[in-house]
């Protein structure tokens, strides 16, 4: 039975999401010319959409830090990545004025890809480095010019356990170019109410726990990878054994 319950609430949120995608990306066409305003236009979108999703998953939250998502002070949010639901998550969390930083592949996912193409948030392209680097250094003017804040999975890739896994140094980079604050959100359960290739949604407690800015002022290209793993260890220590990575990250580059 809780089987059939959560393949329905699955295609529910699909019909969910589906509908209102196509709303949104009329209003994504008439904002073409400004990415500033489209940017914000899917925030609110993407707030009250996700709001609607996480309610019919039926999934208990605990959101721990609320605080530290200062709608005030632009920053770089950065999230483990265990589950879909993280997606809708990072909506919801995420202040008007804030950007996203996804995959190139997001633009096979049915409706929500198409619509992420027109949102103005960014794709990057993993295969190539050169591309994925101009693109943040695009963004990171962008972000100066209009006070934009971030939204990023530093890992790279989902995790198929839950386990953290290294984060990639992307993020440092941005950090450099923008000098805002990084703040850590760390999801723990997540894995468990929406598992990888699974259509079943499962209503199990997730826990959101937005940790405290950190300064970015003092940070060196010289220093990436200690910076890197200072957050990796940060994320760590606030994560429940059964998601604790597996697979350690070095402190400096080999």
């Amino acid at each position: 039975m809780e089987t059939i319950a959560g393949a329905l609430r699955f295609v529910a949120g699909w019909i969910l999401v589906a509908s209102a995608v196509m709303v949104q990306m009329c209003v994504l066409l008439i904002l073409l010319p400004s990415r500033n305003l489209r940017i914000r236009s899917c925030n609110y979108w993407g707030q009250i959409t996700a709001s609607l999703v996480l309610k019919l998953s039926g999934c208990p939250m605990t959101l721990i830090g609320e605080e530290h998502l200062d709608r005030a002070r632009p920053a770089i949010y950065v999230c483990n990545h265990s589950s879909v639901m993280d997606a809708f998550l990072a909506m919801y969390l995420s202040p008007i004025g804030t950007c996203g930083v996804v995959k190139r592949e997001i633009i096979y996912w049915p409706f929500f890809g198409q619509m992420y193409f027109l949102s103005g948030h960014l794709r990057i392209d993993r295969s190539n480095r050169q591309a994925a680097i101009a693109s943040m250094l695009d963004l990171a003017n962008d972000v100066t010019r209009f006070g934009l804040s971030i939204f990023m999975f530093p890992e790279g890739t989902r995790s198929r356990d839950g386990r953290l896994l290294p984060l990639k140094k992307g993020i440092i980079h941005m950090a450099l170019s923008t000098g805002l604050p990084v703040v850590p959100v760390v999801v723990s359960g997540a894995h468990r109410a929406w598992e990888k290739g699974s259509i079943r949604v499962r209503p199990v407690p997730i826990d959101i726990t937005v940790l405290p800015p950190v300064d970015t002022s003092s940070w060196t290209k010289e220093t990436v990878d200690e910076h890197a793993y200072e957050l990796w260890s940060i994320m760590k220590a606030h994560l429940p054994d059964d998601q604790k990575p597996v697979v350690q990250m070095e402190q400096k580059a080999a």
